[in-house]
């Protein structure tokens, strides 16, 4: 059996090392699009390539999907990687410390290993399914908070106006109801912050499977509980996610839905 973890958590460190030494250099930014809050820099594509040929050199025949549009094998293949390269451009782009490489890999249609690395936290969340989710070696468990006005949520908003403005609505009524709201600006971050018990929920919509494959992952096996806003069973090919402890996912489904 092929080593799948070891293959990418060496991919991640390395696209993490080449991150961390460019950041707060002068590297190229540029627009995708065409709009000025969908940033791509030359350091996203420097590392899906780096990742990219690493997975490829590995498995050969594994299709890869990854944000800036780099593929491995075009053949048909029960694996497929699915890679960010770097979570939270933007953030990267201003010199704001919260970043990261996501690689998960599903296997006949569904996420089985999901890697996410801080490179400047030197921090390195992994997953198999089946099997827990552990950080830096250490196994992982959600938080125990039982309800909203104890709970510290976080939330992220897409690229366009509309998709900013529905999200709005939702915040405002979870800034009523839950004790703290945070915006860290990397989707895979604030997964593994819920599975790390740092966060109790997390909600969002119109991220791709890059931002969740391996967190939503990294969630589950770590004890939580992920779906959709209605509380129906998560595909990383959805748009709407919600992940919790699970002990507030109710009632951040009620928020959800106006109540």
């Amino acid at each position: 059996m092929p080593d799948f973890r070891a293959v990418a958590v060496a991919a991640a460190q390395q696209a993490g090392k080449l991150i961390a030494d460019a950041y707060r250099t002068d590297f190229r930014v540029d627009y995708k699009q065409g709009t000025t809050t969908n940033l791509v820099t030359e350091v996203d594509r420097r590392s899906e390539a780096a990742i990219i040929e690493a997975l490829s050199k590995a498995f050969p025949d594994h299709r890869i999907l990854a944000e800036e549009g780099g593929e491995g094998s075009q053949k048909e293949s029960p694996y497929k990687w699915i890679v960010d390269p770097l979570d939270g451009t933007t953030n990267f782009a201003h010199g704001f410390p919260a970043f990261c490489v996501s690689i998960g890999l599903e296997v006949e249609g569904r996420v089985a290993l999901g890697v996410v690395y801080d490179p400047l936290r030197q921090e390195l969340f992994e997953a198999e399914a089946g099997k827990g989710a552990f950080l830096n070696g250490e196994r992982l468990c959600v938080s125990r908070a039982a309800a909203l006005d104890q709970a510290l949520l976080v939330t992220g908003f897409a690229y366009d106006q509309e998709g900013r403005r529905s999200n709005l609505d939702h915040f405002s009524r979870f800034a009523l109801r839950a004790q703290g709201i945070r915006r860290t600006g990397s989707a895979a971050i604030d997964l593994c912050y819920v599975a790390s018990g740092r966060i109790d929920g997390f909600w969002e919509m119109k991220l791709f499977p890059w931002d969740v494959a391996a967190g939503s992952l990294i969630v589950a096996e770590a004890g939580g509980r992920v779906t959709d806003f209605a509380g129906k069973p998560y595909s990383i090919y959805s748009d709407k996610i919600l992940a919790s402890n699970g002990l507030v996912h109710e009632a951040m489904i009620e928020v959800l839905a106006g109540k």
